[in-house]
């Protein structure tokens, strides 16, 4: 995962908890203003913001119609970020997504090449049903999402700062998708899954989208705060504890780790960037929360988004009609056990 943030001064312990205070009113006017406008979905919300915290990008999985695509709008407006949408599409070209170079002409006639900017060069970029598009179309953002600048005809051009690419996806199941290939998917945070709305809230749904007026999230940050908040997930302190809970979870999810269970049900286990993911979501979760450190919970809470696209289930798994999230619940009881 590419460090995305400029390093930071070292707080001392007394400035962590001051910067800690006044961050945790910004996200909790940051959850008032979303509350605005998305209903339920508390966990969603949750899971979005710990990615955009932690400085990271997020996969938005789910059936259209579940407010993913308005989710990404109003964080976008909230977080006070410059946003540009790209729907994806079976005829999007790797262009579409970061631009070309143009021949220019001046008036004596000499002809030179002008490279004109893609939407890439935001600093929120919503990819709208990302698996419609080809797979060498997703690649184009590959370099984009790990090293935060594009390389067009050998010219470096960096992005703006920060950056976050946040995906929305149909479940592979629906017709016309392309599965995301395996690297790509390492390339995000966390995959957050959107469900169908509880009772109340697809009642408060029905009630306030439907009349004239819609109600409308406003700024409450801007990019330079956003980017203080992250430096200052960065600097949260992590016990030992909860370092080695991480590790033991990573490594228990890799087939040939001594997990008889893992050896069964997993074809291929997350790599390292699943235990970074871990380790900085586990801070913004704890922050979220209103602590000042994470705790084992943190993890166990975050296991599911952050490792279930990062592992895919063996052929006797699939079998067996098992899901990955199965899998990661029993290898998160099994840790706990121990």
């Amino acid at each position: 995962m590419g460090a995305m943030q400029p390093t930071a001064t070292p707080l001392d312990e007394k400035a962590i908890v001051r910067s800690a205070e006044q961050a945790l009113e910004d996200i909790a006017r940051i959850r008032a203003e979303v509350a605005k406008v998305i209903f339920g979905q508390d966990s969603v919300v949750e899971q979005t913001l710990l990615a955009i915290l932690s400085g990271g990008h997020a996969l938005l999985v789910g059936v259209p119609g579940l407010a993913k695509t308005k989710l990404v709008v109003t964080l976008g407006t909230v977080l006070g970020l410059n946003a540009n949408r790209i729907q994806f599409t079976p005829d999007l070209m790797p262009s579409d997504i970061i631009g070309s170079e143009v021949m220019d002409q001046d008036d004596s006639g000499k002809r030179s090449f002008r490279f004109v900017r893609g939407p890439v060069f935001t600093q929120l970029l919503m990819a709208d049903e990302i698996n419609r598009a080809s797979p060498r179309t997703q690649s184009a953002l590959l370099q984009a999402m790990q090293e935060y600048h594009v390389t067009v005809a050998g010219e470096r051009n960096d992005l703006p700062a920060p950056f976050h690419v946040l995906a929305t996806q149909n479940p592979l199941e629906q017709e016309g998708t392309y599965p995301l290939p395996e690297a790509q998917l390492d390339r995000f945070l966390m995959q957050v899954d959107v469900r169908y709305p509880e009772l109340e809230a697809e009642r408060q749904i029905l009630l306030e989208t439907t009349g004239v007026r819609e109600s409308d999230a406003s700024a409450v940050l801007d990019a330079a705060r956003l980017q203080e908040i992250q430096a200052l997930i960065r600097q949260m302190p992590v016990s030992e504890t909860v370092v080695d809970a991480i590790l033991s979870l990573v490594r228990a999810a890799r087939p040939g780790n001594g997990n008889e269970a893992t050896d069964r049900h997993v074809a291929w286990g997350p790599g390292p960037r699943a235990g970074q993911a871990l380790m900085l979501c586990a801070r913004a979760r704890a922050l979220y929360d209103g602590r000042l450190a994470p705790s084992i919970d943190d993890v166990d809470a975050l296991a599911e988004p952050v490792l279930q696209h990062r592992m895919a289930l063996s052929f006797a798994a699939r079998a067996e009609g098992m899901s990955l999230r199965d899998v990661i619940a029993d290898l998160v009881k099994s840790k706990a056990r121990r």
